[in-house]
């Protein structure tokens, strides 16, 4: 078997549990909850997460049997202070005023793109003090040509990743348009020749979302999680957090998560057997591009 797939003998079943289980309440999955079934979140959710982070980090600082998870724990604490700071910081210059003048498409990705692109480089910097080199959380080109692990159910024998890359990339962009003239209104002809000129935005967008999300939800929890739970779990928790972080993205819904985790392991695995963070980057902008595409017909909408 893989290494990557194995476990490390020092984690037992009930650490890997109880780190899980953590993992899903500090996640977007309580949010989706109350907001599915009471309409609105609670102002008071987001202090809880980052009570029970910080107070996590602190226990793991001086109680040994969570001592391997303090980077962890500092991941966390500072994925989601940077996200309150940045989000006031950004509303309290109303930079939407900026680009009131824009066309709708570049004021809806300029809101979202904005913010996350300033998490993320805060967050590579906060991963670099914690971790000491960007080589630590993958913050680097890594081996193009690495071998490719087997794909459970699918790939005994891959190719390596500079063939295996580009045909994930080519697969999972073409699943997406699948879903968009499946699942959302075919774009007219004038649609389609609207949006030309704004592909060299959708291709910055795509880039900067890809390195946003990159770090935000994958770089550094692979980093800081590699270690204590070992590569199978770490990929494995990257990925169903990545998933349930797109509930309210395209697609929208259950389906939406489940066509997030699948790439967001992908996307783990190529960061971990490469040892950096082209290739999951590269895959991320495409499929980026092809959303961002069909969000400019108006063919799809965030959210649902």
């Amino acid at each position: 078997m893989p290494e990557y797939l194995m476990n490390p003998k020092t984690s037992t079943n009930a650490f890997i549990f109880i780190i899980w289980i953590v993992t899903l309440l500090i996640s977007q999955l309580p949010d989706i909850f109350f907001r599915e079934l009471t309409g609105s979140i609670p102002c008071w959710l987001f202090w809880s997460k980052v009570g029970l982070i910080g107070g996590l980090l602190l226990i793991s600082l001086f109680w040994k049997p969570l001592r391997a998870l303090w980077l962890y724990f500092a991941v966390l604490l500072s994925v989601y202070l940077v996200e309150w700071g940045v989000d006031r910081a950004y509303h309290a210059l109303h930079y939407t005023t900026w680009f009131a003048n824009a066309s709708p498409f570049l004021q809806t990705m300029l809101a979202v793109q904005l913010p996350r692109t300033t998490m993320g480089i805060a967050i590579a910097l906060i991963a670099l003090a914690l971790m000491g080199s960007f080589g630590r959380f993958f913050f680097v080109k890594g081996k193009l040509d690495a071998p490719a692990q087997p794909i459970p159910l699918v790939l005994t024998r891959p190719p390596a990743w500079n063939i295996l890359g580009p045909a994930i990339t080519g697969a999972m962009c073409l699943g997406l348009l699948v879903f968009g003239f499946v699942f959302g209104q075919p774009p007219a002809l004038q649609a389609i020749q609207d949006v030309l000129p704004l592909l060299p935005f959708v291709l910055i967008f795509a880039a900067s979302n890809a390195f946003g999300e990159e770090m935000i939800y994958r770089a550094p929890w692979l980093g800081a999680l590699e270690g204590p739970l070992g590569p199978a779990q770490a990929l494995l928790m990257t990925a169903v957090y990545f998933g349930i972080g797109h509930f309210y993205g395209v697609p929208y819904g259950v389906l939406g998560v489940v066509m997030a985790v699948i790439p967001g392991w992908l996307m783990g695995k190529a960061m971990l057997e490469t040892r950096g963070f082209f290739w999951p980057w590269f895959i991320h902008i495409w499929m980026d591009v092809v959303v961002f595409c069909f969000i400019a017909f108006g063919s799809v909408t965030p959210g649902g």
